[in-house]
């Protein structure tokens, strides 16, 4: 166990080390407890004019039960001040899931962003889940394992392959006559998650949350569905290619730097109105046409010889009896399913382009490394036209 945003969090539990947990993942599938993250809701007419200002994306436009990735922007600069994920439940209401860890700045943002809001665009009601549950169900086995949880549960009338990738569902369940002082309260069903592979992340009411885990549990079985832990999850989502905040993201690095520009909506791009829209709009605007690329980016990166950590010096190779650091790893381990050691971190232009041959400083050895795209490992979101397909 291990502090992690204010609480106790397993690195991994007794019966798989972390990379059997994260083999299973991907064979499998692995239940993870992530009821650290803040669920938030934002109701109101102007609800989806807030987010529209805080956030790149166009929420006025997103379809009811439809979820994007995102993130709140820093007003002075377009620096990335936490990412999320926005979900729509109604016409004026919608979900948002933040990091525990930026739990203190994120309440503090939102209240300082509802507070000076342009009020004519009508009442923000802002709502955080305190005490509600969240587990992420990954893996190729995960649709199976719950459309069978939930049939067991009385719910017959929903049918997960029809539930595609940013897609989500309110189910009622019915486990027991205890099951909860208001049993009409249901769980929220999101297809999606953190490791690049098939999965759910469902948030459940306070009463519900122990019930239903234990059931989705002891209905997958043991031979199917395994609990997995912080370091699983870690080494999962940065084969997945997905960003940490506070390693890989932070509120000096805009979303165009950390290789986030398509969370920018095409609309947006045409209209701006959000924070740091003029700093965001120049990086992705061709130079012809007054735009000036960013100086750094988030890339990929293989590693020969000795994984890469967080702070390792990214060298120019051309100098060889110079060290001229050209960026920093962020994110680095051995990869289980690849057998390499991969990487993330941030190198100067014009060496971010996948291909690029540098070097990294490893104890203080120079190790060769390449430039790659992203994810590392081939995703398997379920979606509409392609069933399971690479994001």
């Amino acid at each position: 166990m291990v502090p992690f945003g204010g609480y106790s969090m397993p690195v991994q539990y007794a019966d798989l080390g972390v990379g059997e947990s994260h083999k299973w993942t991907r064979e499998k599938a692995s239940l993870f407890d992530v009821g650290h993250m803040v669920q938030h809701r934002l109701s109101g007419p102007g609800a989806a004019p807030l987010l529209e200002t805080i956030t790149p994306s166009s929420t006025a436009s997103l379809p009811i039960d439809h979820s994007t990735l995102s993130c709140l922007l820093n007003p002075a600069n377009g620096g990335i001040v936490d990412d999320t994920v926005i979900t729509r439940l109604g016409p004026e209401l919608f979900y948002l899931v933040t990091n525990a860890a930026c739990k203190a700045n994120d309440i503090a943002y939102l209240e300082e962003q509802i507070e000076s809001r342009d009020t004519s665009h009508g009442t923000v009601e802002w709502e955080i889940l305190n005490d509600w549950g969240l587990i992420a169900l990954q893996g190729p086995l995960s649709a199976d394992v719950l459309q069978q949880a939930l049939v067991t549960a009385g719910v017959e009338d929903v049918d997960l392959k029809a539930l595609y990738f940013g897609q989500c569902k309110h189910v009622k369940l019915s486990l027991s006559p205890q099951q909860s002082s208001d049993p009409d309260t249901p769980v929220l069903i999101s297809r999606g998650g953190y490791t690049g592979e098939d999965g759910f992340e469902i948030s459940i009411p306070p009463a519900l949350t122990v019930l239903f885990t234990t059931h989705l549990l002891e209905s997958g079985g043991r031979e199917r569905l395994r609990l997995a832990g912080l370091g699983a999850r870690d080494s999962l989502r940065l084969e997945a290619g997905m960003c940490l905040y506070g390693h890989d993201l932070d509120d000096n690095t805009t979303p165009v730097e950390a290789g986030l520009s398509w969370i920018v909506h095409k609309d947006r791009r045409a209209s701006g109105g959000f924070h740091g829209d003029e700093t965001i709009l120049r990086q992705l605007r061709p130079a012809k046409d007054g735009g000036s690329a960013p100086k750094h980016r988030r890339v990929g990166l293989i590693v020969e010889g000795a994984p890469a950590r967080e702070g390792a010096e990214i060298i120019d190779p051309a100098s060889p009896n110079s060290v001229e650091v050209v960026g920093r790893v962020t994110s680095g381990c051995p990869s289980p399913t690849l057998g390499k050691n991969i990487a993330m971190g941030y190198i100067r232009a014009p060496l971010h382009k996948a291909g690029s041959q540098i070097e990294v400083l490893v104890r203080g050895k120079r190790r060769k490394a390449e430039v790659v795209k992203m994810p590392f490992v081939k995703s398997q979101y379920w979606k509409e036209t392609t069933g399971t397909a690479p994001s």
